[in-house]
């Protein structure tokens, strides 16, 4: 169609018009696709940008590894008060397990009397700043949760784990909880996804190997059974009472387990 298009401006200018009269009818003509192609390409090039270079934009694509439509993680920093309120001062020397612990360990540290340490079960390789630093000073580290953790018995007064245990087989379950329970001095807190709920992705499939199990109340008590756990019951119910009062209702499941003796 282009060609009859510039075919008929060129009989227009041989019949007396300027030479180059044709040529202008034509990008005229053609002025509204041409302005949809750019205006795709700088969409492309927006994209890429987004998802490559620094800025906001990058922060959002980090973020929405783990939340998705929730993450337990995220849902660990708004219990953090609650948390304060419900275990005093068990909270004063934490370990939080699981991805984007970075995120956690840094609030944790804004608390006052507050130490915090993180277990990462995943690659950094896109750690910002804050993190790496987290990882030079040894408050972080990378380690496979599937295997014993590298510290002594009660080296942690509490421990917090989320969106990790949702992705081991009850194989792996069967040592790794009892292994955070014999780190922790006070008792352990397990944030566990809701069966039902849309959950966003932790981390990318190719890091995990396994899509997310989201277990029931019932199935995990009975794992707590029989790996000879027990549940915390006084920390549970303050747990309960600090989270009425502000109407806080949790996203994940909680689960509050004694330490190993």
């Amino acid at each position: 169609m282009s060609r009859r298009q510039v075919g008929s401006t060129r009989r227009g200018g041989d019949s007396g018009s300027f030479p180059f009269v044709g040529a202008l009818h034509s990008k005229s003509r053609s002025s509204p696709l041409l302005s949809i192609c750019l205006v795709l390409v700088g969409a492309c090039l927006l994209i890429g940008y987004a998802f490559s270079g620094p800025g906001l934009f990058k922060s959002i694509r980090e973020v929405s590894k783990i939340t998705g439509d929730y993450s337990c993680t995220s849902e660990v920093q708004r219990a953090i008060p609650i948390l304060k309120n419900a275990y005093g001062d068990s909270m004063r020397k934490v370990l939080h397990v699981g991805p984007e612990t970075c995120s956690v360990v840094f609030t944790l540290l804004k608390e006052e009397e507050t130490e915090a340490w993180g277990v990462e079960p995943y690659d950094v390789e896109d750690a910002d700043s804050n993190c790496k630093s987290l990882l030079r000073k040894g408050l972080v580290r990378v380690a496979d949760i599937k295997f014993p953790l590298p510290y002594r018995s009660k080296s942690f007064s509490l421990v917090i784990v989320s969106d990790a245990l949702d992705y081991l087989s009850p194989k792996y379950l069967n040592k790794t909880v009892p292994e955070l329970a014999r780190v922790a001095s006070d008792g352990v807190v397990l944030f566990a996804g809701n069966p039902g709920k849309p959950k966003g992705k932790v981390t990318e499939l190719s890091k995990v190997g396994r899509p997310a199990k989201m277990r029931s109340s019932s199935w995990w008590n009975r794992f707590f059974s029989q790996t000879n756990l027990e549940e915390n019951e006084a920390g549970s119910k303050k747990f309960e009472k600090a989270a009425s009062k502000v109407s806080y209702k949790p996203a994940c499941q909680v689960f509050h387990l004694k330490p190993l003796h």
